[in-house]
């Protein structure tokens, strides 16, 4: 059986998972932050839309974005050199996209969670709100921006239809274990495709118990 595959998703999920934790945690304090109903709840549907559309279509706008006959992907190879379709980077991409909806949700859910009192007695002792932030909110919010970074690994560990658009399906090198297991059942190599979805099982399982821990760990510090 070749670990290639298991290597690539295991990267890829981990990298994308620190991108989309980062990119979540303040893309869901800014939305919550906004006073105006209408403009969040216009932003909150642009940013779970990946949530809802296949992810096939979603490649198809990162191909518009990223390839080399689009002004974004033609800048990037002219002037840094820098081709992303059918490159690792691609994967990670396309993880980061498919992932982003599930951390911002889970974050931004965690953050409405926390008692708005402690906010302002917070402000009220004087506390600038970076530190009210770091301090205050995170902490009472961790279990449940935890599980999203969880849900987030688990979901670009399993993408399949966006990378397989933006990053081809290239042997050492784009090939995640979705793809992995799409080839190997498309040329009848039944045995390894069973020991790649075993692989892909077992981390989703424990994906799910760390969610379910974190979930019950936040009911917890909202009693």
């Amino acid at each position: 059986m070749d670990v290639s595959p298991i290597i690539i998703s295991l990267k890829t999920a981990t990298v994308s998972m620190i991108i989309t934790f980062l990119l979540g945690l303040f893309i869901a304090r800014f939305i919550v932050n906004i006073k105006y109903e209408k403009v969040k709840i216009i932003l909150d549907g642009i940013l779970t839309l990946p949530l809802v559309l296949p992810p096939t279509v979603m490649g198809f706008f990162l191909l518009i974005v990223f390839g080399i006959n689009r002004p974004i992907g033609k800048m990037l190879l002219d002037f840094l050199g820098v081709k992303i379709v059918f490159s690792w980077s691609a994967t990670v991409i396309a993880s980061i996209v498919i992932s982003f909806p599930l951390m911002y949700r889970s974050a931004r859910g965690a953050f409405e969670q926390v008692d708005q009192n402690l906010i302002m007695a917070a402000r009220t002792l004087g506390m600038s709100e970076r530190k009210i932030f770091w301090r205050v909110i995170m902490p009472m919010a961790l279990p449940g921006v935890t599980s999203g970074g969880i849900l987030a690994f688990a979901r670009g560990l399993g993408e399949f239809g966006a990378t397989a658009m933006i990053a081809g399906n290239i042997a050492n090198k784009t090939r995640t274990l979705p793809l992995a297991i799409y080839s190997e059942v498309s040329a009848g190599n039944m045995d390894t495709a069973l020991n790649y979805v075993l692989i892909v099982t077992v981390i989703s399982f424990v994906v799910v118990v760390l969610t379910n821990y974190f979930t019950i760990k936040e009911r917890k510090y909202l009693k």
